[in-house]
């Protein structure tokens, strides 16, 4: 094979499609994380509020149904960022509360609780941008 450049393994094609989620964008964890459908909620209840139970946490995010809260409850226990407490009394109780983990997205909160000032301008850009989807273009 004369007359052929080597090829070198640090080399990757500009076409190459098949680049992990997490390679190509960092936070792609921390979001499949932190922001699925009903974590969000949850953490951002016990963060606020503090420790809860079941029944508590059911009433605070209304929508949300038993079984998928207990199923994010014991995703976020696995991941660190909620502590279950269970108090071995009668009738048992059980408490869930943000682990230190879980505190120390605070700021991340935060920063978009600060940014959900710009919502209104989110809606004002898809009014406008419907608007136009909506208006015929004509062809000269």
């Amino acid at each position: 094979m004369e007359g052929r450049a080597p090829v070198t393994n640090n080399t990757v094609p500009a076409s190459r499609t098949d680049v992990a989620p997490e390679q190509a964008c960092p936070i792609a964890p921390v979001v499949d994380i932190v922001f699925s459908r009903w974590t969000t909620p949850i953490l951002w209840a016990l963060n606020e509020y503090g420790r809860h139970r079941f029944v508590e946490l059911e009433r605070r995010i209304a929508t949300i149904t038993p079984k998928v809260l207990t199923e994010r409850l014991r995703q976020l226990e696995r991941d660190g960022l909620v502590v279950r407490t269970y108090h071995p009394e009668v009738p048992p109780r059980v408490e869930y509360e943000i682990s230190e983990l879980g505190r120390s997205l605070a700021p991340l909160f935060a920063a978009l609780a600060d940014w959900s000032v710009n919502l209104g301008r989110v809606e004002q850009a898809r009014r406008d941008y419907d608007a136009r989807e909506r208006t015929p273009t004509r062809r000269n």
